[in-house]
């Protein structure tokens, strides 16, 4: 019974256009598009679709850029040149000062090299440098080197906050949030494309059903006016009858305005240029699924980016806790540096024989009256986590509900488009009947107005019942990331992205 439903809906819609719009189904610009082939051309174009990638590629270089922090950069500083002639003020050996004029010209260069070590928070650095400085005087130019071989060195923080330590836990999390998010936004498209696709079905059986009525009023009308001039039938009978042509052509004009309308937010979202007509074919498909609840919560909480998110939040909270607290109390920065270093007239020399140089600087800080500044950010800190745990417990239980009433929703599903689909094909019966009957004269127009609205409604309602279904099958692959039907998890390859 079922499969003859789908069969003749689509049959009646077929039907209706190849009558209605040959010339354009003739046209290479018509198309035909079932479900699928929708959900697929809204997941690859439509603007929500490249939106999504767009985001998921902002995640991916940023995910790329804090793995490449961690890799040795190598930096080249220069200055070439630096002319300088202006008048200065110096210190002679007995003291005073006088104002000079100096015009030189310098240049530097200095290649370095850097690596963060994440473990402590600190970072080494190796250099090598070389200056020159020439004096432009009128009894001659004087030309000066200075040479530093090799630089070795690392600056260290003692008990100071380690950001690293907290964006090595926190950095691999959101690029996994990511991941996940850009499926949901997938699916999201497919709920939307769902929807489209169901309101532009609407639309095109709407135009059928009303197409028919008006073909079936008038018809009974010209039936009537001959059993009127007979005397077998009222007046007013035969006035609502008129009415009903009349009735069944204003909602046959409503059909088309409003199948236009739905065609062109079809179009639009999905990005079909070109097309004059489309004609979309009812799915047929039904899953027969009973979904367990345990399971899909199971699913949800190993799949749904919600809760990596809710975890990310929860590490950035202590992160801030840990700065708030370090920044607080008593710090220390150790910075040691050995190197060589020459200087000489000529360039020859200036790496002949470099004397080494070393520098060590701890630098301490101690917070000794700071009018509680230090304790109150800590307080807000803390307090601020705190919210932060009571709100990641509230959205988990608000996430297991959710998909706990949208689990038991799909569930039923299932037997309501049952029940739509029959009572569909036995209103359709009814209306046969009564339209037969009518045509002999054992009923009056009202009983078969009745059955015209209830065969409308039930086709409605079967329709509704049907875009329910599909809804909620998309919906429970969003709200899972899993697919219940291939009984496996919904994965991308992330590198065609």
């Amino acid at each position: 019974m079922k499969y003859g439903i789908y069969t003749g809906l689509a049959f009646v819609i077929l039907s209706f256009f190849c009558n209605s719009n040959s010339s354009a189904q003739q046209s290479p610009e018509a198309r035909f598009l079932n479900l699928e082939e929708v959900i697929e051309i809204a997941r690859e174009q439509s603007p929500d679709a490249l939106a999504a990638r767009h985001r998921y590629r902002g995640s991916y270089w940023r995910h790329r850029s804090y793995q490449a922090g961690y890799l040795p950069g190598l930096r080249l500083d220069a200055t070439l040149p630096n002319l300088n002639r202006t008048i200065q003020a110096i210190t002679l050996p007995d003291g005073s000062d006088v104002f000079v004029r100096r015009s030189l010209a310098s240049s530097s260069g200095n290649l370095s090299l850097n690596q963060r070590i994440g473990l402590t928070g600190g970072q080494i650095f190796m250099s090598t440098g070389l200056e020159r400085i020439d004096l432009i005087r009128e009894d001659g130019n004087t030309t000066s080197f200075l040479s530093t071989p090799i630089n070795i060195g690392f600056r260290q923080p003692i008990f100071g906050y380690n950001p690293y330590k907290w964006e090595r836990e926190i950095e691999p999390l959101r690029f996994q949030e990511a991941r996940k998010r850009y499926i949901e936004d997938l699916e999201t498209i497919s709920m939307r494309a769902n929807n489209l696709f169901f309101d532009l079905l609407l639309a095109q059986i709407n135009i059928e059903i009303n197409t028919l009525n008006l073909a079936n009023n008038d018809t009974l009308y010209e039936i009537s006016k001959g059993r009127y001039s007979l005397g077998r039938i009222a007046e007013n009978e035969l006035l609502q009858m008129e009415l009903n042509v009349l009735n069944s052509e204003a909602a046959l004009e409503q059909a088309r305005i409003d199948y236009e309308a739905a065609l062109f937010r079809f179009r639009s979202y999905l990005g079909i240029e070109n097309v004059e007509n489309v004609t979309l074919i009812v799915p047929a498909e039904r899953h027969n699924m009973l979904i367990q609840v345990e399971a899909a919560l199971e699913q949800a909480r190993q799949n749904r980016s919600d809760i990596l998110a809710l975890e990310r939040q929860q590490l950035e909270a202590e992160s801030e806790v840990s700065q708030a607290r370090s920044e607080s109390r008593f710090n220390a920065n150790l910075f040691a540096v050995y190197g060589l270093t020459q200087t000489a007239d000529n360039f020859s020399d200036v790496y002949v024989d470099p004397l080494d140089q070393q520098q060590l600087r701890v630098g301490i800080q101690i917070p000794i009256l700071d009018w509680g500044v230090g304790r109150g950010r800590v307080r807000m800190a803390e307090s601020n986590r705190e919210l932060v745990n009571t709100n990641v417990e509230q959205a988990l239980i608000d996430f297991e509900q959710e998909v706990f009433l949208r689990v038991m929703e799909f569930n039923m599903l299932d037997r309501q488009l049952m029940i739509a689909a029959k009572a569909d094909t036995i209103a359709d019966k009814r209306y046969e009947v009564s339209r037969q009957r009518y045509l002999i004269g054992r009923i009056d127009i009202l009983e078969l107005n009745i059955a015209l609205e209830e065969k409308d409604r039930a086709k409605q309602r079967y329709l509704a019942a049907l875009r329910n279904y599909w809804r909620g099958f998309y919906e429970m692959r969003r709200l899972t990331l899993y697919d219940f039907k291939e009984d496996g998890p919904i994965t991308l390859n992330f590198n065609e992205i």
